[in-house]
């Protein structure tokens, strides 16, 4: 049991579950409240704040879905990655602790589960073919464990996006529930769509950091991806210039950090968090990877950027905490 959930990595299964829960509930749901509206069947015409109208059930659902199409990558990434485990980790799941067919019927499952519910949420949404995203990340999962993840960058890009595609996905399922509802029961439909900046910003921070850390764990597997003929970053452009982009990278996310609090956000706390919980862990990043010299200092390196991106979700709590109590100064 206890090689089943290390397979499905329930760990940052937890970490997919979390982001979506907090994207809605403490993002979308105190941002959409400070939205007053007059509703129609509302004799006094006072206005009221707005509340989320996707059911919260078929968000259920929505996580769900999430998960099993998550934990089916992840089989399958542990599946064709038996013999460059051997050399990068030494040590593997699949084919030992649990047999190669077994862990293919898992994948199986999980997929199937997971894109029959996406479908369903989908067409209890009112947009059926939402569903079909669902079916197209189960594809990129498999084709990226079988191959795109040996080609040039294009892995790296792949798991970046779909990372970044969980936030998201939030306030896809959410926004038109909003629009449908609001748009026939208030006297006037104000402007919604600020939420898709809210919730994308969060995506580009998760892309941004995915990006960084697979590039560095890119140069901690350098010897097990040469053996096996890997394309990836450090193999084609060398290692000292993978740390250069991954080092690039990482100020490009500070840049714009800094850039979206100035424009955008401008209050003390949430610069008090960004520099002690994000900045700083990233500074510290660029450090190791500078002074790196051998795989433990590079796995050192991509743990705190682990610890970044759950810094990052974690902002979601200070956002809820600034917008229920009014700490903006």
């Amino acid at each position: 049991m206890k090689a089943f959930f290390n397979l499905i990595r329930w760990q940052n299964l937890l970490i997919v579950a979390s982001t979506m829960i907090l994207m809605r509930y403490a993002i979308l749901a105190p941002l959409v409240s400070k939205m007053g509206v007059v509703l129609i069947n509302n004799g006094n015409r006072e206005p009221v704040p707005m509340v989320l109208q996707f059911p919260w059930y078929d968000f259920i659902f929505l996580v769900i879905a999430t998960l099993f199409i998550t934990a089916g990558g992840y089989v399958i990434n542990d599946y064709f990655d038996i013999k460059t485990d051997l050399i990068n980790k030494g040590k593997v799941i699949v084919g030992t602790k649990i047999p190669r067919r077994q862990a293919m019927m898992w994948h199986n499952i999980f997929n199937i589960i997971g894109v029959s519910l996406g479908f369903y949420v989908s067409w209890s949404a009112g947009y059926i073919w939402l569903g079909t995203f669902f079916l197209i990340v189960s594809g990129l999962l498999y084709f990226y464990s079988a191959s795109y993840k040996r080609q040039f960058l294009i892995g790296n890009i792949v798991v970046a996006l779909l990372t970044a595609m969980v936030p998201i996905l939030v306030v896809f399922y959410e926004w038109p529930a909003l629009y449908r509802y609001y748009k026939i029961n208030a006297i006037s439909m104000p402007e919604i769509n600020f939420i898709f900046y809210w919730i994308g910003g969060f995506g580009l921070f998760a892309f941004l950091t995915t990006l960084t850390r697979e590039i560095i764990k890119d140069i901690e597997d350098f010897e097990g991806d040469v053996a096996f003929g890997r394309n990836t970053v450090p193999i084609v452009i060398g290692v000292l210039s993978a740390k250069i982009v991954s080092v690039s990278l990482i100020v490009l996310t500070i840049t714009m950090l800094y850039l979206s609090w100035h424009f955008f956000i401008n209050d003390k706390i949430t610069l008090i968090y960004l520099n002690a919980a994000i900045v700083l862990p990233l500074l510290f990043t660029i450090y190791k990877v500078i002074i790196s010299k051998d795989k433990k200092q590079l796995h050192s390196a991509s743990s705190i950027m682990k610890i970044v991106m759950l810094s990052g979700l974690l902002y979601s709590v200070v956002v809820k905490v600034i917008l229920t109590w009014n700490f903006i100064s």
